[in-house]
């Protein structure tokens, strides 16, 4: 896996990179989408459906279906809210007539701003090997966490 993370890196023609950040996108919103349609099929015939029923979720439900597949593009070019947005999709059950288009456009734009700025970042991190001091402050940040939330633990502070 290295190699081919390192050929990735520094020999695979643009093409190639592009092709493996759109084929990544598609998979990763994919899942979300599915798992989200898995959650509004698994809460049917529980006492959760009602939420599902009510006036405020047929109304959104409507909403999503005629406007929100353009929220599903838009989110590929935000940070963290794509994720939320594809599980909004697949929980509404937006038609995947709608869906798939949407998500293949979002798609596109990430691979885009990723081969492009995305790589050029990477390239800078790499060529000035900060990666460990990013580590480093990593491991001192979830170091610091993890001692904080014992503290709080055995203090009795709810989380």
């Amino acid at each position: 896996m290295g190699e081919a993370l390192q050929w990735l890196l520094n020999d695979a023609p643009w093409g190639v990179t592009f092709v493996f950040f759109f084929c990544g996108a598609m998979i990763r919103a994919n899942t979300t989408y599915w798992i989200g349609r898995g959650v509004a099929k698994g809460v049917e015939h529980t006492r959760f459906q009602r939420h599902l029923e009510g006036p405020v979720y047929q109304r959104a439900q409507r909403f999503i279906v005629r406007w929100g597949v353009l929220a599903v593009p838009l989110s590929f070019l935000t940070v963290g809210v794509q994720s939320a947005v594809n599980a909004s999709a697949g929980i509404s059950r937006m038609p995947l007539r709608r869906y798939l288009p949407a998500v293949v456009v979002g798609c596109l734009l990430w691979a885009l701003v990723y081969t492009t700025v995305g790589m050029a970042v990477v390239y800078a991190w790499l060529a000035l090997e900060w990666q460990w001091l990013a580590l480093g402050a990593v491991v001192i940040a979830i170091t610091v966490f993890v001692i904080l939330r014992g503290r709080r633990r055995r203090a009795g502070v709810p989380e």
